[in-house]
């Protein structure tokens, strides 16, 4: 199967604060913009915020592995060598949620994460993977 980028389009109150944070911040590009909405390449996928002035999304929490998750949450998978230097990047330049740190430490699914806010309050969770084939691979039973 071709992967695809994907689309995702969230409300925001504030389109430059929102495009200084992931063009200057996460070095996306800014693609097609108007003065309610504004299309960025997010890592090869669109992600589009329009100006709604309805607020971000409702949060949750999740229990997995030894962090409280926020949900919603997005991100990309990165390399282990993109995901070390995104995290030295934003290093005192994002509220953090959960620092950078491993997941389900010896299993298949054994994951570096970290997990941040954007300006309009969206968790982003950017993690990588030793092997890109355990991404989607079962816990051992």
């Amino acid at each position: 199967m071709t992967v695809r980028p994907f689309h995702l389009a969230l409300p925001t109150d504030c389109l430059e604060e929102t495009r200084t944070f992931y063009c200057e911040t996460l070095g996306c590009q800014t693609g097609r913009t108007s003065a309610h909405w504004i299309d960025l390449d997010f890592f090869g996928h669109q992600l589009v915020f329009h100006v709604t002035g309805t607020g971000p999304l409702p949060q949750a929490h999740n229990a997995v592995d030894a962090h409280s998750v926020p949900i919603p949450h997005f991100g990309i998978v990165l390399t282990p060598t993109d995901h070390r230097a995104l995290c030295e990047r934003i290093q005192g330049k994002v509220k953090m949620i959960i620092e950078p740190s491993a997941r389900f430490e010896g299993t298949p699914g054994e994951q570096r994460t970290v997990f941040f806010e954007d300006p309009n309050g969206y968790a982003l969770e950017f993690k990588s993977f030793a092997n890109d084939a355990d991404l989607f691979a079962p816990f051992a039973t």
